[in-house]
């Protein structure tokens, strides 16, 4: 890896650690993506004015990503819809089980030291890993 890649991955990782750190500073709250969207479904009373734009924040950096530095996104395209599907409904069931996602957990819930979180985003990881592997070994890659 040359330096500007580190030092990309170093001004994205502080720039959402700033993020998370003025919203918990502003809020109280964790920038936890799942528990946001959550709420966003659920309609939370007093919550949607600054959901809301956190979401609008979100989709909008990866809009600008699109066009400001295309080369640094996945060229594997997407794959089929039913994958997809199924894959987005597993995740979305492992945040509600895990409790959270690994926004909330390793960002957020490491940086405050939290035992339950750092137990959930090592899971995560490994599960991730081994999903990966599974995946390569049944497609033969």
């Amino acid at each position: 890896m040359d330096w500007q890649t580190w030092a990309m991955a170093g001004l994205g990782g502080g720039t959402i650690g700033v993020a998370a750190a003025t919203l918990l500073a502003l809020t109280g709250k964790t920038a936890g993506i799942s528990g946001v969207l959550d709420g966003l479904v659920r309609v939370e009373r007093g919550q949607l004015d600054w959901k809301i734009p956190f979401v609008l924040g979100l989709v909008a950096g990866g809009v600008a990503m699109v066009f400001l530095l295309p080369e640094n996104l996945a060229e594997t395209g997407l794959r089929s819809w039913p994958l997809m599907i199924v894959a987005g409904l597993l995740v979305g069931f492992g945040t509600r089980l895990g409790g959270g996602c690994t926004s909330g957990h390793g960002v957020c819930g490491i940086g405050r030291l939290s035992v339950r979180s750092v137990v959930g985003t090592v899971t995560f990881i490994a599960f991730g890993a081994a999903t990966v592997l599974a995946a390569r070994l049944i497609e033969g890659a």
